[in-house]
């Protein structure tokens, strides 16, 4: 189960927003995060992932996009929840073909 988000998207784009739209008044991007993640009410660190992600969905950083994320997380969801079912089916498998072995020939 995942955990809850703290910040709402809302707010973690606003905030996104404000950076790249106020990081040419300061000397390094650090300083822009530092001053508008005080600013907004989150840490520092927490700003520069925000930001990080937002540069990944926008092509400008390479990585893995949000869109992509949830796709391989869905992909391993179905991966583990087929794993499960074929294991279950080989069991049943052998089990009915120890129970046609044990039968009595007529």
């Amino acid at each position: 189960m995942t955990k809850p988000m703290r910040y709402p998207p809302e707010f973690r784009e606003r905030a996104v927003r404000m950076l790249l739209e106020q990081q040419d008044q300061y000397d390094s991007q650090w300083a822009a995060m530092n001053s508008i993640a005080v600013k907004v009410g989150c840490t520092a660190e927490t700003l520069r992932k925000w930001v990080r992600q937002a540069e990944q969905d926008l092509g400008l950083r390479k990585g893995v996009t949000s869109d992509e994320r949830e796709r391989l997380k869905e992909l391993e969801r179905e991966n583990r929840e087929l794993k499960r079912a074929n294991e279950i089916l080989r069991k049943a498998s052998a089990y009915f073909a120890q129970a046609e072995l044990d039968r009595k020939p007529k």
